[in-house]
């Protein structure tokens, strides 16, 4: 790659490269919000951007258990390229929230296996798993919500949403706004489930944001849909 040595495309010349980006403040930042790492995010996208594609260097970055380096290793490989079994080790090993989320976003929602894991993960006892299975469901519920069960996943996030553990109820809350954001006709009992629930209601909320308790969010979706 131009303005790259062979020895800067290596695991060792990237990790020094994001070494180079460490920000303290970044890293006090993110730590609030479980993530390990000190690099600006768009600065680690710019890094991707001039790496390009490479999916043998992202197998290896991933390989390092580096956080930082397994954000860059999302943005650089071939989601595509990766089997069934490589994504479902992949999920469970990251424990971070920012690597879970591109994992899934970035990496698993692309790939043909994506119903296969959303089926897996989604009654998985371990609740960070199970979450993935949750945010699939989600981009189900808005682009292809053909067979599924909208009143039977209603029906379990009236039970369980409560008690869910942080990051799984999270992921089912998203689900109830977006079932009543999408589909008119499970609106009202979305907003009810909500009201009654209460989950997020005290949720702080930067000027200007939506708030994520899910009465407020499908009421504000809506009214922009027009």
């Amino acid at each position: 790659m131009a303005g790259r040595t062979a020895a800067e495309l290596t695991v060792a010349g990237v990790m020094a490269e994001l070494a180079a980006l460490e920000d303290p403040k970044a890293r006090a930042v993110n730590e609030r919000h479980g993530d390990d790492h000190g690099v600006n995010l768009s600065r680690l996208r710019t890094l991707a951007k001039e790496l390009k594609t490479q999916h043998d260097l992202a197998r290896d970055l991933w390989a390092t258990g580096d956080t930082a380096a397994r954000l860059l290793a999302l943005l650089i490989c071939r989601p595509k390229a990766y089997d069934r079994d490589e994504l479902d080790s992949m999920l469970r090993a990251a424990r971070t929230p920012k690597v879970h989320d591109w994992l899934v976003n970035y990496v698993v929602k692309k790939s043909p296996y994506a119903e296969e894991l959303r089926q897996a993960w989604f009654a998985d006892p371990d609740p960070v798993v199970a979450s993935a299975g949750w945010a699939l469901t989600t981009e189900r519920v808005t682009r292809n919500p053909a067979g599924l069960d909208l009143p039977g996943l209603l029906d379990l996030i009236e039970a369980e949403l409560k008690d869910a553990p942080d990051r799984l109820q999270w992921a089912m809350n998203h689900c109830l706004a977006q079932i009543g954001i999408d589909h008119p006709a499970y609106r009202a009992r979305a907003i009810d489930i909500g009201e009654r629930l209460e989950v997020l209601k005290d949720y702080p909320t930067p000027p200007n944001c939506t708030s994520p308790y899910a009465p407020i969010w499908i009421t504000e979706m809506v009214r922009r849909k027009g």
